[in-house]
């Protein structure tokens, strides 16, 4: 039995994706083998896929993909926690940088947990590292309370608006920094937009929220960036960074400069905090709660992520071309030819 998976072959642009087809792998000891039904497509897989320099980039070929849903298909010796048809939602925490574009995928049985039944795969695979990475930021690293002034950089993305759309259900005030082409749905989540092409959204934010907002969640990254952000926050409020989206446009050099400054705020005696958040990549029990209480939250219709595209497995490099471009809202998915939008094959 053969497996398909998409590798970077070489580093540099979405032409270097290329499918290889070999024979499927064997679940070890304590292993699930998951016949892969969606994949997301993260601003860090073209990180990886452009350059080896970022620290823990794996040597060509190599395969990318952090969160994936798909159907239990095979048990390794020792695994009694699932059953062959369960369908399932994984972060590819142990496999390294990724290795969820493929039809199929083995991971340790802690690894996966179980998916309600009925929900759309490309929808709930957008729980596995957006709405997880939302949920951290919003109750672990800034401890919202309810009523709240937060703003929310980038909030038509696929974390962006799993911020918007979490902190509605938290009851906090919202601003959210988007395309006027995505104002409408800014608004849907109960936020005020904020155009960050025309308006300097520090200025606006002090016009909107005297005093400053009680957080800000800027996954966008950049010396510049994080220090303007920082001046959007009141005192006694907090500054939560957690991604660096602007090295699409001004490339890996920006990583550095971004945690000097973010180092530099954490010693300001100003009454603002910069928060670390907690890495559930080491935290098994964590990870498993939080997703499991999102997918509760799917199952009960509380939430409906935004799938910006459903695109197939095999082009993947078009997936890379779409987030590369811009212009989407929500997340971008690869889909495997056992997709359905229902739910299992």
């Amino acid at each position: 039995m053969k497996n398909h998976r998409i590798v970077v072959s070489r580093h540099g642009g979405p032409d270097v994706l290329k499918v290889l087809e070999e024979d499927i792998s064997e679940p070890q000891a304590g292993e699930v083998r998951v016949k892969v039904l969606a994949a997301g497509v993260s601003a860090y897989d073209l990180m990886f896929r452009r350059s080896g320099r970022l620290p823990g980039t794996p040597r060509v070929p190599f395969t990318l993909g952090e969160d994936v849903v798909g159907v239990v298909d095979k048990l390794g010796e020792g695994v009694s926690t699932v059953e062959p048809g369960l369908m399932v939602a994984g972060a590819t925490f142990s496999l390294g940088v990724g290795g969820g574009y493929a039809e199929h995928v083995c991971m340790p049985a802690d690894e996966w947990v179980p998916v309600p039944p009925g929900l759309d795969p490309a929808e709930t695979v957008c729980l596995v590292i957006n709405y997880l990475t939302a949920d951290v930021m919003l109750h672990r690293a800034a401890k919202v309370q309810q009523g709240e002034r937060v703003l929310v950089h980038g909030a038509a993305g696929g974390v962006g608006t799993a911020l918007l759309e979490l902190g509605k259900l938290a009851r906090l005030e919202m601003y959210g920094t988007a395309s006027k082409a995505n104002f409408d749905l800014v608004s849907t989540f109960g936020a005020t937009p904020i155009d960050y092409r025309n308006e300097d959204f520090v200025e606006r934010i002090r016009e909107l929220a005297s005093g400053g907002v009680d957080v800000v969640f800027d996954p966008i990254g950049g010396a510049r960036q994080v220090w303007r952000s920082y001046k959007a926050v009141r005192k006694g409020g907090r500054l939560v960074w957690f991604g660096v989206a602007a090295a699409k446009k001004h490339g890996l050099r920006i990583i550095p400069f971004t945690l000097a400054v973010i180092g530099l705020l954490k010693l300001l005696p100003d009454g603002k905090r910069v928060p670390t958040a907690p890495d559930l990549s080491k935290d098994n029990a964590g990870y498993r709660k939080v997703l499991g209480e999102l997918l509760g939250l799917l199952e009960a219709g509380k939430i409906k992520p935004i799938v910006a595209a459903r695109i197939p497995l095999v082009e993947a490099a078009r997936a890379h071309e779409l987030l590369e471009r811009g212009g989407y809202s929500g997340k971008v998915v690869l889909v495997t030819g056992d997709y359905k939008a229902g739910g299992m094959p």
